[in-house]
């Protein structure tokens, strides 16, 4: 797989419509050509404590965030064509059609693929666990900020030019 767009979202509270931010990496001919960071205001909007341990955002930071439309009308036009791809993408493909579902938009039908599904069938019992860091570090990849959503997506990608 040499174009597709690794995409990674922070949720919350358990609501998977409630996006708090997200990560895109766009690659194409097997290298990686943009990226997109930003920042949301959640759907529903509060933050549950086990979310905030995870990844360290709250309120405090998503008070002046964009609220999600506004945030896919930069990213559509950058993964338009490509499929998309997520370390446990059940996760991520849900977060999104479900934000899309929240705010009563138009569902592309995005072509998800799961790094997690390959990285099981590529390492099988070689790894102790096939989460995000321990993955990427087997591809030669140093995650440094995990569930951080753009540090994510661009350890997925690593993960997706290696083993996809």
């Amino acid at each position: 797989m040499t174009d597709f767009a690794a995409i990674d979202f922070e949720t919350a509270n358990e609501q998977p419509s409630s996006v708090c931010s997200v990560g895109v990496v766009v690659v194409r001919g097997g290298v990686i050509v943009d990226t997109h960071y930003s920042l949301i205001r959640p759907e529903p909007e509060y933050y549950q404590w086990f979310c905030r341990r995870v990844h360290g955002l709250g309120p405090e930071d998503t008070y002046d965030a964009p609220v999600f439309p506004y945030v896919w009308e930069k990213i559509a036009p950058m993964v338009e064509g490509l499929p998309l791809v997520a370390h446990n993408a059940k996760f991520d493909e849900g977060c999104l059609r479900s934000v899309f579902r929240v705010y009563q938009m138009d569902y592309p039908d995005y072509q998800f693929c799961d790094t997690l599904a390959a990285a099981r069938r590529h390492f099988g019992c070689r790894l102790p666990d096939h989460q995000l860091h321990t993955v990427s570090a087997a591809c030669g990849y140093n995650l440094t900020r995990h569930h951080h959503a753009l540090a994510d997506a661009e350890a997925c990608a690593h993960i997706a030019m290696k083993i996809l």
